[in-house]
């Protein structure tokens, strides 16, 4: 009887432990055709688009102006594609160089006049100034030989000089100013030599042209001198050829061409470091073929010190004299340099023959005695003076017209 009971007890509890899950299970899932709760419904803020702007709403007040036609209305201009190749102009060639009209060279000593006086008067009013002392003694005899000495007269010349003035100033006993002006003006022009022959020869005589070499130590403007000269020579209507063979000095041949280009004369030259003897050769026979009247070489400036390079110059000079002889060989001097331009022109001199001396920057100093220290020393006269940077500022020189410029008005 009792397990009778237990057996109905277990099973009570298993029929409502299974009873319990199928109540559950009913919960979970919702049958069809019934409704899911009630769940409050969330409302969505819709940001309304702005208002478009009503006809008129943005226009300006009319303004009274005057209409315009079509005609007067300027189109826009359509800018070019991106894609369309663009088209460049070949770079413009450069103007052809204006060929300028030099100076005449009559007379062009006595324009420069006041620009030499400046620089002379040291010498010239000097002397006048000792000479027109009442007492004319020792010392200012010895004063008056300083300042020949110190204007590079050289030592003979100034010996010579004193010694004539002491005989005339004694004979002539009382001295006027225009007197001791005339006196010394007499005495000073037979130093500098008026005999002389101071036309740079540009004729050769024969078929050939004249053919003119420069040389001269660097630095004395050798290259500046050979442009100049070819300004004078135009200027005297010879037609003229420049050979730059000057090849060791960097741009030394652009800046003969420069020269020749301004005057209409045309340049032979060859690469930098080249022979010079051979452009030397190239432009006399350029000349000869094109029949100019002067063909004018500019070497390289040489130390004097330098055996080889001064052996190089002689070579230049004997492949030229294979068309024709050299009709004037000039020696370009700094007159600044004083005497040691003796030094160079003796050793210059040794190597070739020197027919002319040319003396640059004689404005730039009080050492005009240069010129008769020179002349002295080669026995060739001086033919032409630079006077300062200008293109026409080389002149002939003029013993009368240096003369006045030494003593002044």
């Amino acid at each position: 009887m009792e397990i009778v009971i237990l057996a109905v007890v277990i099973a009570v509890v298993v029929v409502g432990a299974i009873g319990g899950l199928v109540v559950g299970s009913r919960k979970k899932k919702r049958l069809p055709g019934t409704k899911a709760p009630s769940v409050p419904a969330v409302t969505p803020t819709i940001t309304a688009p702005p208002a478009e702007p009503h006809v008129g709403d943005e226009a300006e007040t009319p303004r009274d102006e005057p209409r315009r036609t079509i005609d007067e209305v300027d189109l826009p201009v359509a800018e070019p594609s991106a894609s369309a190749p663009v088209v460049e102009e070949p770079p413009a060639a450069p103007p052809a160089p204006e060929i300028e009209t030099p100076e005449p060279t009559a007379g062009r000593l006595v324009r420069l006049r006041a620009r030499l006086s400046r620089s002379q008067n040291a010498l010239g009013q000097g002397l006048l100034t000792l000479l027109s002392r009442e007492h004319l003694d020792e010392d200012t005899w010895e004063e008056i030989e300083d300042t020949l000495l110190t204007a590079d007269v050289g030592v003979a010349p100034t010996q010579e000089l004193v010694e004539r003035l002491r005989e005339r100033v004694r004979v002539l006993g009382t001295r006027t100013p225009e007197e001791l002006r005339a006196l010394l003006r007499e005495e000073l022009l037979a130093l500098v030599g008026t005999d002389f022959d101071r036309v740079v020869k540009t004729e050769s005589g024969l078929e050939t042209p004249g053919i003119v070499m420069v040389v001269g130590v660097n630095g004395t403007g050798k290259t500046t001198t050979t442009g100049k000269l070819a300004r004078v020579l135009v200027a005297d209507g010879r037609s003229v050829v420049l050979g730059a063979a000057d090849t060791f000095r960097a741009a030394a041949a652009d800046q003969l061409q420069t020269w020749g280009e301004r005057v209409g004369a045309r340049t032979v030259r060859g690469p930098e470091g080249g022979d010079p003897a051979s452009i030397a050769f190239d432009a006399v026979k350029e000349g000869i073929a094109e029949g100019a009247d002067v063909v004018l070489i500019d070497t390289a400036g040489r130390l004097h010190t330098k055996t080889g390079l001064m052996d190089e110059l002689g070579k230049v000079k004997r492949v030229v004299e294979k068309h024709a002889p050299l009709d004037e060989v000039l020696l370009v001097l700094d007159a600044t340099t004083g005497q040691n331009g003796l030094v160079q022109a003796r050793v210059f001199a040794e190597v070739v023959d020197i027919t002319g001396i040319v003396l640059t920057k004689l404005d730039g100093t009080a050492k005009g005695g240069i010129v008769v220290a020179v002349q002295r020393e080669l026995g060739v006269p001086v033919k032409l003076v630079g006077l300062g940077e200008g293109a026409d500022d080389l002149a002939p020189f003029e013993p009368e017209a240096f003369v006045d410029a030494l003593l002044g008005d």
